[in-house]
């Protein structure tokens, strides 16, 4: 059930992708991948907490930092540059089974 809501998240993250593709790049928030990576461990001491592939080969990436709580969401298109989706605070990593309403087995 958790790959399930992962899922969702991911296809979630990937419609916002394709919306927001043209603007990301003309806000220079997409780099080599290499670049962006290196910046959110460096300057924000975050590391890679999950990844998935998009239905067009892009990745999701999630980064964040369990010391400072901030996470940043990015997409790594196929042509390598990767791009800025989302960030935010108060990142917590739980692990709870899904409540029946949300698909879990009952």
């Amino acid at each position: 059930m958790k790959e399930k809501l992962f899922g969702l998240s991911l296809g979630f993250a990937a419609l916002l992708m394709a919306t927001d593709m043209a603007s990301a790049q003309n806000n220079n928030r997409c780099a080599q991948r290499e670049i962006v990576v290196g910046k959110l461990n460096s300057d924000y001491g975050e590391s890679r907490k999950t990844m998935g592939l998009t239905a067009n080969n892009g990745i999701i990436e999630m980064y964040a930092s369990e010391e400072t709580g901030s996470w940043t969401i990015t997409v790594t298109h196929p042509n390598g540059l990767t791009c800025l989706l989302a960030a935010g605070t108060s990142f917590e990593q739980v692990q709870e089974e899904l409540p029946a309403v949300l698909g879990a087995p009952a």
